[in-house]
């Protein structure tokens, strides 16, 4: 099993670090607001999805997820580690990326070994390619890394029998 970081705990981080920690990974998911990662700590969930709340309660149990704001910590205990942020529209329609590159930046500045860095909220073509670039120039020692795509086809009251048993799994790298 793996130590997986989750960045970001909206619907698609929350379901699928969650979803993760039921395979049997450890996970920790990281979000900055502090009143959220106190209130998903305690098994509040912000949003409804069926069966997510049994889920986590499960999982927040048995110690395999956990949630923090302190991300430089969650990466250096992570193997692979998910941006799973939002990305909101911008002024002109098109998806703002300022919360994945902050989260690129901040992964590479706390790596202290190889990472895969699995990019999973919804992006433009060519977003992995910038991630890659990003994070090799804030690397403070160098340290090998992989990035990946892994997009999520949740729906909204089926999240967690889309992640658990999808109609395909979509996984994009360069090597």
């Amino acid at each position: 099993m793996y130590k997986i970081c989750m960045v970001g705990t909206g619907y698609v981080g929350l379901v699928s670090g969650a979803c993760f920690a039921d395979f049997g990974n450890t996970v920790i998911c990281v979000d900055k607001d502090a009143a959220k990662v106190e209130r998903l700590r305690k098994g509040e969930i912000p949003f409804y999805e069926l069966g997510l709340d049994e889920i986590v309660a499960r999982n927040l149990k048995e110690g395999r997820l956990s949630f923090t704001t302190d991300l430089a910590s969650a990466v250096k205990k992570c193997e692979v580690i998910f941006i799973a942020v939002g990305t909101p529209y911008g002024k002109g329609g098109e998806a703002d990326l300022s919360y994945v590159w902050g989260a690129a930046k901040e992964i590479a500045r706390n790596m202290n070994g190889y990472r895969l860095i699995v990019q999973k909220s919804t992006v433009p073509v060519g977003t992995g390619a910038k991630i890659r670039e990003l994070v090799g120039r804030n690397l403070r020692k160098k340290t090998a890394f992989d990035v990946a795509s892994n997009p999520e086809f949740l729906r909204e009251g089926s999240a967690i029998s889309d992640f658990m048993r999808p109609d395909r799994v979509v996984i994009g790298t360069s090597s």
